[in-house]
């Protein structure tokens, strides 16, 4: 039997009186960030669409200009790569959207609802086969494992930007 934990929003003024009995892992959370681009491109309300529709929960949102302190961190791992300049230089190029979204293997799945990281490669129905034509410009980010997306959520988030609430849609979306 899976971990359970007990949370409770009665009492809490307007919110919908909901008791919820749900397994931990229900719980992982992952960061997509909507890169310049796709603000640009006004696609953020469409890639919030798609979360929520698939039943993930958005936990913590916000809209900035990445610095290149930030991206140094966030990207470290192609630091040595011939393309990091232009992709530090492209992030910082506009706003980004950054959102931690919150649900039943989340990492996994959000990496599948966004696609390949070349647009080419990227199956129609993912947010880049849909909406990129270069990997360059691929419209979002997702974390690639739980042990990244900790990392990068604490990166682009302090622990008081993200949000512990309880939807009561857990029935329609999870057999528990």
């Amino acid at each position: 039997s899976s971990p359970m934990y007990h949370h409770s929003l009665q009492g809490r003024p307007g919110m919908p009186s909901c008791e919820c009995q749900l397994p931990v892992n229900l719980q992982e959370r992952t960061l997509i960030a909507v890169k310049p681009d796709g603000v640009q491109r006004r696609l953020v309300g469409d890639v919030i669409k798609r979360f929520e529709r698939r039943g993930f929960k958005l936990v913590g949102m916000k809209l900035l200009q990445a610095n290149e302190g930030i991206l140094g961190e966030h990207y470290h791992e192609l630091r040595r790569k011939p393309f990091y300049p232009t992709l530090i230089h492209y992030m910082m190029s506009g706003p980004v959207v950054a959102m931690v979204w919150e649900g039943f293997n989340v990492v996994k799945t959000s990496r599948a609802m966004v696609g390949e990281t070349n647009p080419v490669e990227a199956k129609p129905g993912t947010i880049r086969g849909d909406f990129s034509v270069h990997v360059s410009r691929n419209v979002v980010h997702a974390s690639d494992s739980v042990e990244t997306a900790q990392r990068e959520i604490s990166l682009w988030f302090r622990s008081s930007e993200l949000v512990d609430w309880e939807c009561c849609d857990h029935n329609n979306t999870y057999q528990l």
